[in-house]
């Protein structure tokens, strides 16, 4: 069984043991939380009714990502702005989606 859920503005396709990393969300390691925001599931070829299907995950971890760079350039005025950036994420391992 998978199912295709929303969190932090982005799409996944998850089903029963996989990880994925999500923006972050509120909890500590070992908490077990709901996706709510569930937009398809199935099985195989078939369709379910995304309004009965429930999403478990656990969470792994809290994190950052890698680190992303944003440099700002306007030539011939010597104008050079160089920053960096981590984004906060969850690491979450799906339990069941049933």
């Amino acid at each position: 069984m998978f199912a295709i859920v929303r969190t932090g503005g982005k799409q996944y396709r998850v089903a029963a043991g996989d990880k994925i990393a999500v923006e972050k969300l509120a909890g500590e390691a070992g908490d077990t939380i709901t996706l709510g925001d569930i937009l398809l599931a199935g099985e195989g070829d078939t369709l379910a009714d995304a309004a009965a299907i429930t999403v478990s995950a656990e969470i792994i971890a809290q994190a950052k990502s890698e680190k992303v760079i944003v440099f700002k350039k306007r030539r011939r005025h010597n104008y050079r702005r160089k920053n960096g950036h981590r984004q906060q994420m969850t690491l979450l391992r799906i339990l069941s989606v049933a």
